[in-house]
């Protein structure tokens, strides 16, 4: 069977893309949203309160700290591929293209499950201020807060990976893909800007979807709005809480 020491993709790769695709993405909305349009964004923005000086300083240092552990963790998941411990698959001709992309789905419907019930578990007061409090430090999020978290949380946040890759058969590259996901949706949620409107936001589909708007009432009231992707487990469990904006 082909392997990945085989192919293009090597644990090394992976984790240069770690920290490529966070600064990329945080770089990127920050440079749009802060400085090049900032003006014409401004009626968007959910704070008229500047961020606080030194805020991104501890951000930039708190994720790289972050995406360090998340390299360790690619490192550790390669090895326990090599050693035939995982489902990971390296050829795209063993499942089917539906399958390929249904195990994406997948992943996200796991992650968003994942991510709410361990997100509630490290609010639990015993827990929260050894783990959880760095990231509540940002109260006006911004870009470069989706990765800002304490070892221990960082820990946690990577946990989704070998739980997917010992739970079903998933590619490399789906699994790249899903990450990559994860990490854009990460940074819109940290955004401090509402880029969907309201009209959207009052849809069918808009209703089940995580904004910018949702996430940034939860750095604000740390008792609701626990999702990453979707509003349904806050819906189900009764943790939401709406807001509607001008937009």
């Amino acid at each position: 069977m082909q392997t990945l020491e085989a192919s293009i993709y090597s644990w090394q790769i992976d984790a240069a893309a770690i920290f490529i695709r966070y600064f990329v993405m945080a770089g990127l909305a920050y440079f749009v949203f802060y400085v090049w349009k900032k003006e014409a964004f401004a009626a968007r923005k959910l704070s008229a309160s500047p961020i606080p000086k030194g805020q991104i300083i501890k951000e930039l240092a708190y994720s790289c700290s972050t995406l360090t552990i998340f390299c360790l963790l690619s490192w550790f998941i390669f090895k326990l591929y090599y050693l035939g411990y995982t489902r990971i698959y390296a050829g795209l001709n063993q499942h089917s293209w539906l399958y390929f992309f249904g195990s994406i789905v997948g992943m996200v419907l796991l992650h968003d499950v994942y991510f709410y019930w361990t997100h509630r578990l490290i609010h639990w007061k015993r827990l929260y201020k050894w783990v959880h409090q760095v990231h509540h430090q940002s109260v006006l999020p911004n870009p470069f807060s989706a990765f800002s978290f304490h070892p221990f949380e960082a820990i946690l946040a990577a946990g989704i990976v070998p739980l997917i890759v010992f739970s079903f058969p998933v590619h490399p590259y789906a699994l790249f893909i899903f990450l990559g996901y994860m990490t854009f949706i990460n940074v819109m949620g940290h955004l401090g800007y509402e880029i969907f409107s309201q009209k959207f936001r009052r849809s069918i589909l808009g209703k089940y979807q995580n904004t910018g708007t949702h996430h940034s009432m939860h750095h604000q009231n740390a008792k609701v709005n626990f999702g990453l992707y979707f509003t349904f487990w806050d819906k189900w469990m009764k943790t939401e809480k709406i807001k509607e904006g001008k937009n």
